[in-house]
Formats: structure tokens, C-alpha cells, sequence
């Protein structure tokens, strides 16, 4: 079966980091995957970029992509999380496995909170908030994860990564999560980045497994 990758950078939802874009498609390329980078609207309310992306979702499907994978980091892994499991998706629109990397996964917390204002406005309610939480999101029914962290981010705290998790078990979902002891947040490849460079073999290894027949 045909796979594609798309890969979604970090940045807050006010830029897009060009270290965990066109670097990490080559680097899926040269494990034998087909990706590219979907540049996602920015400094937009939710839902856009969510719509943005299933359009994406659709596009790839209908150039012959029959199984579709999201890499997501920090704001972009939230934005991943939120393809994988928000309700709404139709059969076009559905992801088969994600990837994320120091993702927001809470809307809940006050961590990074410059891209909650982005994403839902100062004046958000708890249900908005909850309702773009992706452990408020995770159903039976969600696609396999692999969820990777630092201990030491101070812009993400791996809390994100506790609370997605927790719902993923809860829910019996196929998961790996991988919480490095060392490494700022934002490090991409996590090239020269010690022991958390490993996430890269460990996600090659883990997507090998959901992709190959």
C-alpha cells in the first residue's frame, strides 16, 4: 500500500520552523517514504488550519495515497493530534498513524500559552479548550501513536506528552512514547543532540511497522 507522509512544522501557529520541515522530509525519504511538508494557515483561529489540513488529507488521498501518516512538531503535532482524532473526519480525511514530537497537546494548561491565544483567542471557554485537548480527543477508535518528549523543555513540558498518553492507554490505542532525559524543546532531527537522537531510529522502526503489509 502506498504511503505519504505529510509533515507538519512547529512554530507556535505564528511561524513555521524550517528545521522540522523540508530537513525531515528528506530524511523520511531516505527511508524509503514518500512526504512532504503541508504549510499550514497561520496566526488563523481553530478550526482553519484543521480544515486546511483535511483538505491536505484529501488532496493526497485522491493523488493515490492509500495510507496516510502525519509527523508533527510542537504546534504542529497538536495539529496533527487534532486530524488523528477530532471528530467530523470523513473516510478521505482519515489518518492511519501520527507521529508527534514535543507537541501541545493541551489547550487546558497554561504551557505555551502564546499559541493557545493564536489558535483559540484570549477569551476561550473551558469547552473550546477541552474540546482541542487531544486527550479529551482519544476514542477507541484513534490511530496508532508515537509520542516523543525531553524532560528539560520548558516551552512544552512533557506533561503534554503524560496527558496524551494516559488517554491513549486508557482507550487501549496502539502508542509507543518515547520522554529523553536531556534536550531543549524545538530540536527537530535532534542531530548531535546525544541519546535523544535515538527518536529517529525508534520512529523509523515503529513506522516500518505500521506501514509494511
Amino acid at each position: 500500500m502506498r504511503t505519504h507522509v505529510i509533515v507538519l512544522p512547529g512554530g507556535g501557529y505564528a511561524e513555521h520552523a524550517a528545521h522540522e520541515a523540508e530537513p525531515v522530509v528528506a530524511w523520511l525519504n531516505g527511508l524509503g517514504l514518500q512526504a512532504g511538508v503541508f504549510r499550514y494557515p497561520l496566526n488563523v483561529r481553530h478550526p482553519l488550519p484543521l480544515q486546511a489540513l483535511r483538505a491536505e488529507i484529501r488532496r493526497c488521498r485522491a493523488s493515490g495515497a492509500e495510507r496516510i501518516g502525519l509527523m508533527g512538531f510542537s504546534a504542529g503535532g497538536h495539529l496533527a493530534g487534532l486530524a488523528a482524532l477530532a471528530p467530523g473526519a470523513d473516510a478521505q480525511e482519515a489518518v492511519q498513524f501520527a507521529v508527534l514530537g514535543y507537541a501541545i497537546t493541551s489547550m487546558e494548561t497554561e504551557t505555551y500559552r502564546p499559541a493557545r491565544l493564536i489558535l483559540l483567542g484570549d477569551e476561550a471557554d473551558p469547552v473550546l479548550r477541552r474540546s482541542t485537548s487531544l486527550d479529551a480527543l482519544v476514542t477507541s477508535e484513534a490511530p496508532p501513536f508515537f509520542v516523543w518528549h525531553t524532560a528539560e523543555d520548558a516551552y512544552v513540558p512533557p506533561e503534554h506528552t503524560y496527558r496524551l498518553a494516559a488517554a491513549l492507554a486508557a482507550h487501549d490505542v496502539p502508542h509507543a512514547v518515547h520522554v529523553f532525559a536531556h534536550g531543549p524543546h524545538s530540536l527537530g532531527l535532534a542531530e548531535g543532540a546525544g541519546d535523544t537522537a535515538n527518536w529517529r531510529a525508534l520512529a523509523a522502526s515503529w513506522i516500518r511497522e505500521h506501514t509494511e503489509p
